[in-house]
């Protein structure tokens, strides 16, 4: 399968490096195009101390640090844990990205994620782009269930990226899903069913040949 052209749709910001961090690392260095959206800055959740924008500073660096462009970062301003509220629209912005590029291959959450907003943006980004390849990501807090169908295969330093990344988020940084120790090891769990040292693991939405 030749793949060019990819977009990442991340329900808030740092979804995106969670769940694919590793894998979009790599697929720069690859010189593959990577686009990455993001529909909420959570601004009602940030913790007292910081500036109302400041994840909307923090995913730059992030997915800077991951090599992604800046044109290529999107950013949306839709109000944490009501995406549902405004799912037309959303929608509608999802067909108006996809008429912008041909894109061989979304990530987005997976159908089984309980989080309402990350819910919203799987099934409108499935009904988006039925016509294409379409690979759910894992945030394991959020999932009720996860089929391990699609691994992609990682070096150590497209680990470490992802980290990095992560680090960027010290608005953040009490959330243990952001820790050293969970991306290393959640990375070796998945390599270890394949059979590598490093891993990110997917669901099979859509998958065209």
């Amino acid at each position: 399968m030749d793949i060019k052209n990819i977009l990442v749709l991340a329900p808030h910001t740092d979804d995106g490096e969670l769940g694919l961090g590793g894998t979009i690392s790599k697929f720069i260095e690859e010189g593959k195009n990577v686009i990455y959206v993001a529909f909420s800055t959570a601004d009602q959740s940030v913790p007292k101390g910081y500036p109302k924008n400041i994840l909307s500073i923090e995913v730059k660096a992030a997915t800077q640090k991951l090599g992604i462009k800046p044109e290529n970062l999107l950013i949306y301003h839709y109000e944490v844990r009501k995406l549902n509220y405004v799912r037309q629209e959303i929608l509608e912005e999802l067909v108006r990205i996809k008429k912008s590029c041909h894109f061989d291959l979304v990530f987005m959450p997976s159908l089984h994620d309980i989080h309402q907003d990350h819910t919203t943006v799987a099934q409108e980004g499935l009904r988006a782009f039925k016509n294409t390849t379409i690979l759910g990501y894992e945030l394991i807090w959020n999932n009720l269930t996860f089929n391990t169908d699609c691994f992609i295969k990682l070096d150590a330093k497209y680990v470490q990226k992802k980290y990095e990344a992560l680090q960027e988020y010290k608005s953040q940084g009490f959330r243990d899903y952001l820790s050293k120790e969970f991306v290393y090891s959640l990375a070796k769990t998945r390599g270890v069913q394949v059979g590598c040292e490093y891993a990110e693991a997917f669901e099979v939405v859509r998958l065209f040949l």
